[in-house]
C-alpha cells in the first residue's frame, strides 16, 4: 500500500472513530463502571468485532448480507434489541458507593461503610472475559458496519495487489485507530465524570443518561436507513 494511500486511510478512520456510537457509549459506560484501566477489555472486544466485520467483507459475505434483507433485518433487529436490553440494565443498576465515598457522606456510621465495601465489590465484579464479551456483541451485532466497510474498504485495496497484506494494513490500522480514540479519548473522559460517581445521585442520573444513549441507538439503528 502506498504511503499516501495509508494516510488517507489513517485520516479517515480517525474520523469514523472520532463518531460517536454504541462502542463509545459501552466504552464510556465501563470506564465509569469498572475505571479507565479495566475499560481496554471492553474496547479490545469491539476491535475483535471489528476484525470479524474486515474478514467477513474479505471473504466476500458482506455482499450477501447486504443483498439480503432477511439477513441484514435479523441482525439489525438483534442488535438493537441488545442495545436495549444494555440500557434497561443501565438504568436499572443500583448506586454502589465505594467504602471512601461513603466514608465521605458519613464518616461517623461504621454500617454504612460495610455496606459500602460490599457494594463496591458488587460493582467491579464483572470478569474482564465478560466486559470483552459485551464489546464484542456491541459492535458485532451492527450490519451497517458491514455495509459501512463494503464501501470503505475497496477505495484503498488495489486488486492488482497482493489482497492479504492489505487486507492486513487495513484491519492493523482500523484497529489501531480505534483503540486509542476510545482508550485515550472516550474512556478518559468518562474517568473525568467519576467524580459524579460518588453520591448515589450522581449514579443513578449517570446510569440513566448512559441507558437512554444505548436506547437511543439502538431506535437509530431501526429507524434510520
Amino acid at each position: 500500500m502506498q504511503f499516501s494511500l495509508w494516510i488517507t486511510l489513517l485520516l479517515a478512520c480517525v474520523v469514523i472513530s472520532f463518531t460517536p456510537g454504541a462502542g463509545a457509549i459501552n466504552t464510556m459506560g465501563n470506564s465509569l463502571t469498572h475505571g479507565f484501566r479495566r475499560a481496554i477489555w471492553g474496547i479490545l472486544g469491539q476491535q475483535a468485532a471489528l476484525v470479524i466485520h474486515i474478514a467477513i467483507v474479505a471473504l466476500g459475505v458482506g455482499v450477501l448480507v447486504a443483498s439480503s434483507d432477511l439477513a441484514f433485518n435479523v441482525i439489525r433487529y438483534a442488535g438493537a434489541a441488545y442495545l436495549v436490553y444494555l440500557g434497561v440494565r443501565q438504568m436499572l443498576q443500583k448506586p454502589a458507593l465505594s467504602p471512601e465515598d461513603v466514608g465521605e457522606a458519613d464518616a461517623s456510621a461504621p454500617e454504612a461503610s460495610v455496606t459500602g465495601s460490599g457494594a463496591a465489590a458488587a460493582r467491579t465484579t464483572e470478569s474482564r472475559w465478560s466486559m470483552f464479551r459485551r464489546g464484542l456483541w456491541v459492535n458485532l451485532l451492527n450490519p451497517k458496519a458491514i455495509v459501512f466497510f463494503l464501501a470503505f474498504l475497496p477505495q484503498f485495496i488495489r486488486p492488482g495487489q497482493p489482497l492479504l497484506p492489505q487486507y492486513l494494513i487495513v484491519a492493523a490500522t482500523v484497529v489501531l485507530v480505534d483503540v486509542a480514540v476510545m482508550w485515550g479519548f472516550f474512556a478518559l473522559a468518562a474517568h473525568g465524570f467519576r467524580r459524579f460517581t460518588r453520591t448515589e445521585r450522581g449514579q443513578r442520573v449517570l446510569n440513566l443518561v448512559f441507558g437512554i444513549l444505548f436506547i437511543a441507538v439502538a431506535l437509530l439503528l431501526v429507524f434510520v436507513h
